[in-house]
């Protein structure tokens, strides 16, 4: 017979070989190869739990865009892998593993985010190999850059490319900026220079430290913030300037507007490409500069036709027109400034905003495909309606012609029937007005 403690120390022994064993396919499972990882539900909390960056394709096999995409992946993953601070590409069939899709909120494909820590964070930028990898080396970079001289600031612009605003603390300390640059690290690049020339301050345009220089080099703007650097005058700051000036509507840059609370100043022009369209961007920049608590944006009416109709615009419409959007459902009209003429744009800006400020406007809701169709129905049920009454008028006629006898009795009854017809009519009349 054996030992019972002899049986235990096998039994531990054995135990303790397939926790290794198993530990060893795990790492070996998540091992950094540069290769794309293809995840299900049984591994993915695994992953993310053991990696501290990961970029996750949430894809479908049968889409087009996923599939013009997994190449772009595939070269950037190699790149990626051999970061100081590796970052592991890895892809979920979303529409097998339907769990996952409804607990990260998937809702279109692709949808890309990056988990950092395990936090999900969802992803805006570029999709081609070279720009995902100069992209997501954002989030791995310092929360601050300290540049100690003039070469290291043009290195560090150079490195962070165009696809996110700059903020460059000139004979600022780091300490001042640190929290905030941690708080918005996935939506700009943060630095402070120590070190820097005359000519450096004359390039950027400050005449006194310390300053804070932002930098859209996408929309070729600048920006400069001379203080105060409280917290809170600071991150006023800051918020207002993660956006250009102007921000051109596109079904990309419209997804930046997501967490940004203040309500848009939308001018929707004809062609956003014409001379017209490029002189009145110019005059709302001006404007915009002297009004920081509202974000300006334009969209050209011949870009994306589909959006600039939500708002009651059609080839019938005189354009430009301006609108106050919430960002949502909501809209307004400023009553008298419907449009913008062609003399003396900066004028009618103006007196649009003063409008705006004073309550003279119109609410409105926006005209969305859902709405169409809901009013579109609710005119063939009104069209049934009417058939319906006209039907039973006739009906009554003829029960009249029929049986004169019974006109003094059943007439009032009848009447009141044909109340109740018109006024189910005019309730279908007022369910087409609902927003």
């Amino acid at each position: 017979m054996v030992p019972f403690r002899s049986i235990s120390i096998f039994t531990f022994g054995f135990l303790l070989l397939f926790r290794c064993s198993s530990s060893a396919a795990e790492q070996q499972q998540f091992a950094i190869d540069g290769k794309v990882l293809e995840l299900d539900e049984s591994n993915f909390e695994a992953a993310i739990s053991t990696f501290d960056y990961m970029f996750v394709d949430f894809y479908a096999p049968w889409c087009g865009h996923c599939k013009r995409l997994s190449p772009e992946l595939d070269k950037a993953s190699a790149n990626l892998a051999v970061l100081k601070q590796p970052i592991v590409i890895a892809k979920v069939d979303a529409d097998k593993y339907s769990r996952l899709a409804s607990k990260y909120e998937i809702d279109g494909f692709p949808t890309l985010k990056i988990f950092m820590h395990g936090v999900p964070t969802d992803y805006y930028g570029p999709r081609k190999a070279d720009l995902l990898v100069r992209f997501l080396k954002k989030f791995v970079a310092p929360d601050v850059s300290v540049l100690n001289s003039d070469s290291a600031i043009s290195e560090f612009i150079e490195e962070a490319g165009k696809n996110f605003p700059i903020f460059i603390g000139f004979g600022l300390n780091e300490s001042v900026i640190s929290h905030l640059a941690v708080k918005y690290k996935k939506s700009a690049w943060f630095s402070v220079a120590k070190d820097f020339s005359d000519t450096t301050m004359e390039f950027y345009d400050f005449d006194k430290v310390p300053a804070l220089v932002t930098l859209h080099l996408s929309y070729n703007e600048q920006s400069i913030f001379y203080g105060p650097f409280e917290e809170k005058f600071l991150e006023d700051y800051i918020k207002q300037s993660l956006l250009p000036l102007v921000l051109p509507i596109n079904q990309d840059t419209l997804k930046s507007l997501k967490d940004d609370k203040r309500k848009i100043v939308l001018t929707i022009v004809e062609d956003e490409d014409d001379e017209r369209s490029k002189r009145l961007v110019k005059l709302l920049k001006a404007a915009a500069s002297a009004n920081r608590d509202l974000v300006f944006a334009f969209v050209g009416f011949k870009q994306w036709q589909d959006f600039a109709e939500s708002f009651e615009v059609s080839k019938k419409i005189k354009l430009p027109k301006m609108i106050v959007w919430d960002g949502d459902v909501e809209y307004f009209s400023v009553i008298g400034s419907d449009s913008v003429e062609d003399e003396d744009q900066g004028s009618q800006i103006t007196r649009f905003l003063k409008g705006y400020r004073d309550g003279s406007v119109i609410q409105k809701h926006i005209i969305s495909d859902d709405y169409k169709a809901f009013r579109n129905s609710m005119f063939l049920i009104g069209a049934l309606i009417l058939v319906l009454v006209v039907i039973l008028v006739a009906m009554m006629m003829q029960a009249v012609k029929e049986e004169p006898s019974r006109e003094q009795v059943d007439h009032p009854g009848s009447s009141t029937s044909l109340s109740e017809a018109r006024e189910a009519l005019r309730s279908g009349d007022k369910e087409e007005k609902i927003d």
